[in-house]
């Protein structure tokens, strides 16, 4: 069920929203140099790594200086990226990584290795699902970057302070896993987007 849903909800997306992402992708091209999109290694299910898709948002090589973003404060991002992410439209590509089989559309965000290897036994135990593009965390902590903008050590303010919490939820939407569940989940993140 979860999986028929996925793969429907995917593809009524894509197929609605292409002339849209045509636009974003050409406005990625003009704005800087460098590709249409991003991919980065994360980690899913049962541990496995997988290319993760994302709208390019920062220069080329930006990976390189670091994996937190801080908000505004942030140099790599490009003034097309800075748009597509307060909306979360650099999220979308992820729909490939989703009719793919990589990911679901709720689910714990998929997490770099450099993090996962932090986990906890009880923690690692978010990687008995497929991760998603949203679920509680993700509704939680919409304004991330933000919140690490404002922190003298992102780094360990992520390590420390927010990723256990997100964590935390993580195991909270595991422990309730529901096609109800989701759905509620898929309507709020779509009502915070908006509102935003």
């Amino acid at each position: 069920m979860k999986r028929l849903f996925d793969i429907i909800f995917s593809l009524i997306v894509l197929l609605t929203l292409l002339p849209i992402f045509i636009v974003v992708a050409v406005l990625i091209i003009v704005d800087s140099k460098g590709g249409i999109f991003f991919k980065q290694i994360r980690v899913g299910k049962n541990n496995v790594d997988f290319s993760l898709f994302k709208f390019r948002t920062m220069t080329v090589g930006s990976d390189k200086k670091g994996q937190i973003t801080i908000g505004n404060k942030d140099s790599r991002i490009t003034k097309v990226g800075s748009i597509l992410r307060k909306y979360k439209l650099d999220e979308f590509p992820q729909l490939i990584n989703i009719l793919n089989g990589e990911m679901s559309i709720v689910g714990p965000r998929p997490e770099v290795r450099k993090y996962v290897e932090l986990y906890t036994k009880e923690q690692l135990n978010v990687l008995s699902v497929k991760p998603g593009l949203t679920d509680y965390a993700s509704l939680e902590y919409i304004n991330e970057s933000e919140i690490l903008g404002n922190s003298e050590d992102p780094n360990q303010t992520y390590i420390n302070e927010i990723m256990p919490l997100k964590l935390k939820l993580n195991l909270k939407y595991i422990s309730k896993i529901s096609f109800i569940t989701d759905l509620s989940l898929i309507f709020k993140t779509i009502i915070r987007i908006l509102a935003k």
